[in-house]
């Protein structure tokens, strides 16, 4: 099973690996702890408008997986799209603060590769988590023909 962490990237990242500004061996290090300040900011104070959430790609033999942290939003306030082998995940929710209502948008794209079947895709969300499950394509095998002699 192979394993993939969507993070968002930062400035450290997108320095040229050449010259005097080199990647640090820690940017990865502190990539994960820049995500994890950014969710605990997060649980208190809720996202800005249009903000994306991080996802998890994992994969085994028959299926692709894109798994989604979803906590406090209802299953009717996510939507999910598949076209022209793009994976669009939206939600929305609305907080009363008082006599103010502010809603919030979450969205990510994410390009997805050849060999899956996107008319077969499925989608469940269970404790916070959407899990979209997308087949893959079966080989097809070749088909071994016998000569026969006439």
């Amino acid at each position: 099973m192979r394993i993939v962490r969507y993070t968002y990237p930062n400035y450290r990242s997108l320095l040229p690996s050449t010259g005097f500004l080199t990647r640090s061996p820690w940017t990865g290090l502190e990539t994960e702890i820049d995500r994890f300040f950014q969710s605990a900011v997060g649980a208190v104070a809720p996202a800005l408008p249009g903000s994306q959430f991080p996802v998890d790609l994992y994969e085994d033999q028959a299926n692709a997986y894109v798994r989604a942290e979803l906590p406090g939003l209802s299953r009717e306030a996510i939507n999910v799209e598949v076209a022209e082998g793009v994976l669009t995940l939206t939600a929305a929710r609305k907080q009363k603060t008082g006599d103010q209502e502010e809603s919030f948008s979450y969205s990510r794209a994410i390009n997805l590769p050849d060999g899956l079947q996107t008319d077969k895709i499925s989608a469940a969300y269970e404790n916070g988590v959407l899990t979209v499950t997308l087949p893959k394509q079966e080989v097809v095998k070749p088909k071994k023909v016998t000569v026969e002699v006439r």
